[in-house]
């Protein structure tokens, strides 16, 4: 998957060679990094530490198997508000934010209003989730579940 940087003239083609670099390996020494995009280490280091500061980077982490640890369960779920006014949508924000099974959190233009990733040891503990934790948020009016039966296409590893 490769990044657009079209619309911010900071970023040239060596940014985006050293962006791509570390979204395949994110553990690679600057040396190592500075001989795959054609630089020195110096001016790799400097550039690295410039797309760190502008927030294109915005941190590094360890890519899970969550299988091994016993939280392989995914289910999406569709989140519909009964009140959509600024204030409602933070209180929303803020309390989703909370909740640790909840990995990733978009708000959606469409039929619904927010799409959850959540991820649980297995359908019993996202039912818990879902009826004890997501459902009693702020203005959640009511959800829709969609469980993973298989993922093709995971961009963390």
């Amino acid at each position: 998957m490769s990044i657009n940087f079209a619309l911010d003239s900071r970023f040239d083609r060596i940014d985006r060679r050293i962006v791509e670099e570390l979204r395949v390996d994110g553990r690679i020494t600057v040396t190592e990094l500075a001989q795959r995009v054609g630089l020195s280490k110096t001016p790799c280091q400097l550039r690295l530490k410039r797309l760190i500061q502008s927030g294109c980077i915005r941190g590094f982490r360890a890519v899970v198997d969550f299988r091994m640890l016993g939280e392989a369960h995914v289910a999406f779920a569709e989140v519909k508000l009964s009140d959509t006014r600024e204030k409602a949508l933070a209180e929303f924000r803020q309390g989703v934010s909370r909740i640790r099974e909840v990995e990733e959190c978009h708000m959606i233009a469409g039929n619904f209003d927010y799409l959850l990733k959540v991820r649980t040891s297995d359908i019993a503990a996202y039912r818990e989730v879902l009826g004890e934790k997501i459902s009693s948020l702020p203005h959640v009016a009511s959800t829709s579940s969609f469980v993973v039966m298989e993922t093709v296409v995971d961009d963390t590893g």
